[in-house]
């Protein structure tokens, strides 16, 4: 099964990407953790959001793929404990061979990106750097692995 997060943005802080290599190097080769991910839109003083957001979908749309379910990250959606996660990616994983979790850029997702989606997660009511929700939601996938597999690391 792939997991395939795909973000906006192509240079995160070194950090970023040392900890989303972390929680993919820890799943196991059947549970493989993509990051498919391009350019966010240059962004300028007089830029509408939704300019921005729909260059940015421009850019997400030739990366789905016809056969996957498709995840969206928004502050809207639906949060979920780690149980129920867990739940949720079991049922992903046991129904598809291809999961895409979509993460916007600084100004989110576009409307039509939105309504793509099978199914709208949201981390929390707060907000996160774009960057930052890449490593979270890794982490996040690998404790719902965890968790599925009884191993120590989800409690």
């Amino acid at each position: 099964v792939k997991v395939e997060l795909l973000a906006a943005g192509t240079r995160p802080a070194g950090w970023i990407d040392e900890g989303f290599r972390e929680f993919q190097k820890r799943l196991p080769r059947e549970s493989e953790l993509i990051l498919r991910q391009w350019p966010t839109a240059r962004r300028r003083k007089q830029d509408s959001i939704v300019r921005l957001q729909k260059e940015e979908e421009d850019n997400l749309l030739k990366l789905l793929h016809p056969d996957a379910f498709i995840v969206a990250l928004d502050r809207r959606g639906k949060i979920w404990s780690t149980q129920e996660l867990a739940l949720k990616v079991k049922g992903w994983l046991q129904s598809h061979s291809r999961v895409q979790i979509m993460i916007g850029g600084p100004d989110g997702l576009s409307s039509h990106c939105l309504s793509r989606a099978n199914l709208i997660w949201s981390l929390s009511e707060l907000t996160f750097p774009h960057y930052l929700v890449r490593v979270l939601v890794a982490e996040q996938i690998y404790r719902a692995w965890s968790h599925l597999n009884n191993h120590p690391y989800h409690k």
